[in-house]
């Protein structure tokens, strides 16, 4: 576990010992394993890859307060980072990424260079609808992993079922009731949010955006349109771009191989381990 803001602790998966420090952030509603492929890839090429869990996500703390605010999560994202005596090099898909996107563009933290996955200050709101539709299904949980696998077997169908259900137990939490629910605190999804009023604050950012960066969408993606990822490069041109023809939005889950060549290919020219 690693100290938070407000007191919370946050928890973290470490790949390698030593070498530029990358802090990978995932979505809403994941968990930080959803980076396991992709932090032993960036370990073995010589980064020390950190993947959290989000406040309320995993086996972080919940907020005792629901904040789940992208202030929130800044906040922690700052604390996370104040804990490692280098520079980071932030990847972050989805919340994640906008999580980083804030925290870069108005100066919180002095990064490295900035990855974000299949997020941008404009994305689409009916794909948006479509994972809260995912996230708030089955308020009453699950009876078995076999209906957890149902579940994501719909909302994913480009993806192949997985041949056995062991993985999924790290996406829900067995209550005292027998039921399996999502591993993520309630409050979270009872948050209102609003895009309109997220993109004038996400588009500022991104002006402000110094360091290296790159953009990856996923080709498939219904959240992020290619539309809104030129939208980002036009205010942000030095940023690389790369797009994962075969992946949707969850693109290192979908196409780990190619999203990882492309960030390792980036990071090859700014940040190579010595």
């Amino acid at each position: 576990m690693i100290p938070a803001s407000g007191g919370l602790q946050v928890a973290a998966d470490i790949y390698g010992t030593e070498g530029p420090l990358v802090v990978l952030q995932h979505g809403g509603g994941q968990t930080r394993h959803a980076w396991k492929g992709a932090g032993q890839k960036l370990a073995e090429a010589g980064y020390l890859a950190v993947s959290l869990d989000a406040r309320g996500h995993g086996d972080s703390d919940w907020a005792p307060d629901g904040d789940y605010s992208n202030d929130a999560l800044v906040e922690d994202l700052v604390a996370v980072v104040d804990s490692f005596e280098q520079r980071p090099i932030l990847v972050g898909a989805s919340m994640g990424g906008g999580t980083s996107l804030t925290a870069v563009g108005e100066g919180r933290v002095d990064a490295a260079a900035l990855v974000l996955v299949d997020t941008a200050p404009r994305i689409e709101a009916g794909g948006v609808r479509k994972i809260r539709d995912f996230m708030g299904q089955a308020p009453d949980g699950f009876s078995s992993l076999e209906e957890v696998a149902d579940a994501i077997a719909n909302y994913q169908p480009h993806r192949k079922r997985p041949r056995t259900l062991d993985g999924l137990a790290k996406n829900v939490r067995l209550w005292p009731d027998g039921r399996y629910r999502w591993h993520w605190d309630p409050e979270f999804m009872r948050r209102k949010r609003s895009l309109k009023d997220r993109v004038p604050r996400q588009e500022e950012a991104a002006r402000n955006v110094d360091c290296p960066s790159l953009l990856v969408r996923g080709g498939l993606s219904d959240v992020l349109s290619e539309e809104g990822a030129q939208a980002y490069l036009e205010l942000v041109p030095h940023s690389e771009y790369a797009n994962v023809g075969e992946a949707a939005h969850m693109v290192a889950g979908d196409r780990n191989d190619i999203f990882v060549a492309a960030v390792l290919d980036f990071l090859g020219k700014i940040a190579a381990p010595s």
